[in-house]
């Protein structure tokens, strides 16, 4: 579909093969990303992984991400901290048995906890006023939800350049607002971290203390300088807190829409797990059915409705369409996710339409890549899907999820709220039970 957004032509994919040929077949000529306010005020000027254009900043923040960060070596290195923090979170949670839970809001604060942890070490945010932090925690939240946001709006000065000056929405003034709150914080991160870089015996704890290692290293193709370390790091705590949330959020919504889900989950769990532990990282590939049902959320609801926007670098024919220089395409996932000619009952919840298929989420499958697709793909999906995978298992093993009094089931929530990312509009408050022996909580 091609449409004209003001200045700009733009042209929606929404099937698998028309993805493939923006993504795969012609991914070198579509791997940039179009100049947009949101990359200028709140992504350091487009220094960060998501808006920077295709170039060699990119190429190399892209292969500090894969060597440095979401290596094999430095997930399993930072294993015990992810395993730390979901204990404490499934404590928490078991200490309000009985009583009305807010999941978006548990979710949130432990996927931060969990990435801040790995990404900066020290958490730099508070849970109440009178803890010493830079931040409280609900402030951190609240800035976050803006950023996902404004990064997702619909900025009429991006499409009409001449009325750009008006600020006709006010989003340039929210993210210039929004841009000196997260300066100030991620300023005290990397002073705080360069302090203790003077100390006799410092050895590297975090993501934080690599890059600013590597910011001394001459032999970098391009200098990391403090904006895009602040950038990069900015990245982490955006990308690895929100996508992880959203995703268990929804997958939650569905299996208290559809009891018999929660069954087989639970049958399955039993079987393989038992009464007496909670679930680890390693047992998560003996897991097809908790596995199928996180698939069949991507499907149904993918965290973005349409992915982040590329931009065609030079002129290109695609599948016989002449393509020119500075086109935007979008890829309307959420299209491609409920097309009947894919999927049988397309909008069904039917996790067991993934059971026993080698099912690829990783880029090639392009009727289901949650993670987007070459050189654009998320570099951070392993740890992503892990935190997914473990969050999920364990809330369903651990509690007895019920809905709060006077609600039914097909009161959940399945309407969705638009930004960069695609949450329910409405927060669901359930009751969770414990219902594995008390001294694992």
């Amino acid at each position: 579909m091609l449409l004209n957004f003001g200045k700009y032509p733009v042209v929606i994919a929404s099937s698998p093969e028309m993805a493939r040929q923006f993504l795969r077949v012609h991914d070198s000529n579509f791997a940039s990303r179009p100049a947009l306010a949101a990359g200028k005020h709140i992504a350091y000027n487009y220094m960060d992984s998501l808006w920077a254009p295709y170039g060699p900043h990119l190429r190399q923040a892209r292969k500090i991400y894969h060597s440095e960060v979401f290596s094999a070596n430095r997930l399993e290195e930072f294993e015990p901290v992810r395993a730390e923090e979901r204990r404490n979170f499934l404590s928490h949670l078991g200490s309000l048995s009985g009583k009305p839970v807010l999941l978006r809001a548990h979710l949130s604060r432990y996927t931060l906890s969990s990435i801040s942890r790995v990404a900066i070490s020290n958490k730099y945010f508070s849970e109440t006023e009178h803890e010493n932090s830079v931040l409280e925690l609900e402030e951190l939240q609240r800035m976050l939800d803006e950023w996902f946001y404004l990064a997702g709006a619909f900025n009429i000065g991006d499409w009409i350049p001449w009325l750009d000056f008006l600020d006709l929405q006010g989003y340039v003034k929210r993210m210039k607002h929004l841009h000196k709150k997260f300066d100030r914080f991620n300023d005290y991160v990397i002073d705080d971290h360069q302090a203790r870089r003077s100390e006799k015996d410092f050895k590297p704890k975090d993501i934080a203390d690599i890059l600013l290692g590597l910011a001394e290293d001459p032999n970098l193709e391009v200098k990391l300088t403090r904006d895009s370390i602040k950038a990069l790091l900015q990245d982490l705590l955006l990308g690895g807190s929100d996508t992880t949330t959203t995703t268990v959020e929804w997958a939650i919504h569905e299996v208290l829409r559809h009891p018999h889900v929660m069954e087989k989950a639970k049958e399955e769990l039993n079987r393989v797990i038992g009464r007496k532990r909670w679930i680890e990282e390693n047992d998560l590939p003996h897991l097809p059915y908790i596995d199928a049902i996180i698939m069949e959320t991507f499907r149904l609801h993918p965290q973005a409705t349409l992915m982040a926007p590329h931009c065609a670098i030079e002129d290109c024919n695609v599948v016989g369409y002449e393509i020119p220089k500075g086109t935007i395409v979008m890829i309307n996932a959420w299209s491609i996710g409920r097309n009947p000619e894919l999927w049988d009952s397309p909008e069904e919840f039917v996790p067991e339409r993934f059971v026993g298929k080698e099912i690829d989420m990783f880029g090639s499958n392009f009727a289901l890549f949650p993670f987007g697709s070459g050189r654009r793909r998320c570099p951070g999906y392993n740890l992503g899907l892990k935190i997914v995978q473990s969050t999920l298992a364990n809330l369903l093993h651990g509690f007895d999820l019920r809905l709060v009094e006077g609600m039914k089931v097909e009161d959940v929530c399945t309407e969705e709220e638009y930004g960069l990312t695609t949450h329910p509009k409405h927060s669901l408050s359930i009751i969770m039970i414990p219902t594995l022996p008390s001294h694992l909580y």
